[in-house]
């Protein structure tokens, strides 16, 4: 097959969107499709180059200004009026089969679902992010772009979508119901292996955490993922174990859980990282006694699954049926708690700290649960059997 995938987001950028495209790109080649990928410039790459036989375009675009909106993230627009006819020549030239877009919200996507819609050629839309806030004045401006910019261009080529877990095919549902021409059930990929083989004690001596415990949360802090659930549960969980720490690692974008832990008198026992290189994630994971970061009922994403896949044991605010028909089980594969429950979190906290024998079983069936699911292995399988489908070819071509 001769797949198209776009994506504004594309290594050297960073990101969960960026990794996985990327993943998908390169095991659509290796398993001998021909590969054209599609995103915006990024300064530290060529416009246009051949990359582990893909060959990878980049449009010129610019960056979205540092905003609460855009949580201060590298998002790059590639909008110009010349957009169309450079999207038109090398779409026309390449003549894909088949396109698999990523992001529902960024011009790329528009730009060749338009020309995909007029040619007749099927599209798979990856929905990576839910146009969601927990500001009431941000998630009113979401809505509106929902509503009067996105919602009109799916509607126009009407792809089929990707459902990454139950909350992305509520939204999509809801926000793109007349613009959808079907859905696929494929979970988000990540390598088990990579996180596997971090040392605990580099971490450990770089933050001088000796024997501590180890609450690890991962990722960026952002509205979404505020990490004031942690904050609140952290008085009762050091009057049980008065050593435990909070070791937070990713960029802060937004810091009202410092200015909380402070308030509390707790701040001493939260460790901050600001964003580390992917390469030290093996290492932070090893020193975990715990890792927790979903808490406001978001679902689901990379960072836990990575968690999980390093056999460390997770405590999440999340639906049981967040994947669908791959069921988390309580205290089976991870520990579930209720949003908002200060108290229920710092119970399971507790208890993965002071229980290693039952924390052990959990992180060793989560371990089993990532390998059998959500491997990059099975999970490109599934989107080249999808790809295949839509493009109308016998799935291996």
């Amino acid at each position: 097959m001769k797949i198209a995938v776009v994506n504004n987001f594309y290594p050297p950028r960073v990101g969960g969107s960026a990794h996985l495209s990327e993943s998908l790109a390169k095991g659509y080649a290796v398993a001998g499709h021909d590969v054209l990928v599609i995103t915006a410039e990024h300064a530290e790459a060529p416009s246009d180059a051949n990359v582990d036989g893909i060959r990878v375009v980049r449009f010129p675009a610019f960056r979205m200004p540092e905003t609460r909106l855009a949580v201060n993230f590298d998002i790059a627009f590639t909008t110009r009026p010349s957009l169309p006819r450079r999207m038109r020549k090398l779409l026309d030239e390449f003549q894909p089969e088949v396109i698999h877009q990523h992001g529902q919200f960024f011009d790329l996507t528009w730009a060749s679902g338009l020309w995909a819609h007029k040619n007749g050629v099927p599209t798979l839309l990856s929905v990576h992010t839910r146009l969601q806030s927990p500001s009431k004045l941000y998630q009113a401006v979401f809505t509106v772009l929902d509503a009067l910019v996105v919602a009109p261009f799916m509607r126009r080529y009407k792809p089929t979508y990707v459902v990454m877990d139950v909350h992305m095919k509520e939204y999509i549902e809801r926000k793109y119901q007349r613009g959808v021409s079907g859905t696929v059930a494929i979970p988000v990929g990540v390598d088990p292996e990579w996180v596997r083989d971090g040392d605990p004690l580099l971490m450990r001596d770089k933050h001088e955490l000796g024997e501590d415990p180890v609450i690890l949360s991962t990722g960026h802090v952002i509205p979404l993922r505020d990490r004031l659930a942690l904050v609140e549960a952290l008085p009762a969980v050091l009057r049980a174990v008065p050593d435990a720490k909070l070791v937070v690692v990713g960029g802060i974008y937004f810091d009202a859980f410092l200015h909380r832990a402070r308030e509390l008198g707790v701040e001493k026992a939260v460790i901050t990282t600001g964003a580390v290189p992917k390469s030290d994630i093996p290492h932070y994971l090893a020193a975990a006694t715990v890792e927790s970061h979903e808490l406001q009922g978001y679902g689901f994403g990379t960072a836990s699954l990575e968690s999980m896949a390093a056999g460390v044991p997770v405590v999440a605010a999340v639906r049981a049926d967040n994947f669908l028909d791959i069921k988390l089980v309580d205290r089976g594969n991870v520990h579930l708690v209720d949003v908002g429950s200060a108290a229920q979190l710092a119970e399971r906290l507790i208890e993965t700290i002071t229980d290693p024998a039952e924390s052990k079983d959990i992180a060793g069936a989560a371990a089993e649960l990532v390998n059998e699911n959500f491997s990059m292995k099975a999970v490109i399988a599934k989107h080249l059997d999808t790809l295949s489908s839509l493009a109308g070819v016998t799935p291996g071509v």
